[in-house]
């Protein structure tokens, strides 16, 4: 026999239903607030300070990270599109006026780019200029540019290009001048990049740069935005092997202590 609920009981039962499905707020007894921490690495819940040195220390513990976006350095935007390592990168960077890649492997470089490119390597603007001779100098160089078009020239150690190239390629360095905020930290918003949740990390209130840090896994550094708008740069693949192959003889280009000039590619 089933025992029916008094009237009294039915009403309240039916008032609470109503004040649970009907008002705005949250009220006791009807849901549990939501933990926004719930489900993540628990890097929410830390000062900015803290998040930041949890980010650096993922960073410094990782083993390869592919990094693309935009640089300002000079005055001059570079985008760049770089798989790095410990010991070694390769990618690309584009700058105003052209794309070229690079390859490291130890401390050997190698350039690779087209003909427009090494056309203009000495800074040859226009007709006459770097001692080209006019419209037959010009033509000159044209030709032999196209020669090392496409070609993996090897970078020497003593040329000045070296080292400024050769820090696209370097996981330490570049990380290392990147990832930095300037002025007083706060956190900021949570957000998601690329499926990942993520918690912001400010300096200055923003204008120091912004870095968002995973909320997921270990606290990767994921998205960085550069103090006085220096460019913005993703940072993904982390500890995601890659190879790096030396180029085939037939391939690569050699001309010792320095990069070419235009007197050598003639």
């Amino acid at each position: 026999m089933t025992v029916l609920p008094s009237s009294g009981r039915t009403r309240r039962a039916v008032l609470t239903a109503a004040l649970c499905v009907g008002l705005a707020g949250p009220v006791a007894g009807c849901a549990e607030e939501v933990d926004p921490d719930k489900g993540t690495n628990g890097v929410g819940k830390l000062t900015a300070a803290e998040i930041q040195k949890k980010a650096q220390t993922a960073v410094a513990g990782a083993d390869a990270v592919r990094l693309s976006g935009s640089l300002v350095s000079k005055g001059q935007t570079y985008k760049l599109n770089m798989k790095l390592k410990e010991n070694g990168g390769l990618g690309s960077v584009t700058s105003k006026s052209s794309t070229f890649q690079l390859l490291r492997i130890g401390e050997t470089l190698y350039l690779k780019a087209d003909a427009g490119f090494w056309s203009h390597a000495d800074g040859d603007e226009g007709e006459g200029s770097g001692g080209s001779g006019g419209a037959g100098g010009k033509d000159a160089d044209a030709s032999a540019a196209g020669k090392l078009s496409d070609k993996y020239v090897k970078v020497p150690q003593d040329d000045p290009s070296y080292k400024q190239l050769s820090g696209f390629t370097d996981m330490e360095v570049l990380l290392g001048g990147l990832l930095t905020l300037h002025g007083e930290l706060t956190k900021g918003d949570r957000d998601t990049l690329g499926g990942v949740r993520t918690i912001k990390v400010n300096g200055a209130k923003g204008s120091g740069g912004t870095l968002d840090v995973s909320l997921e896994g270990t606290p990767y550094p994921l998205q960085l935005q550069r103090a006085g708008g220096a460019g913005t740069v993703t940072l993904a693949d982390w500890n995601k092997d890659f190879e790096l192959e030396e180029p085939t003889k037939s391939q690569t280009v050699d001309y010792g202590s320095r990069l070419p000039s235009s007197d050598d590619r003639r």
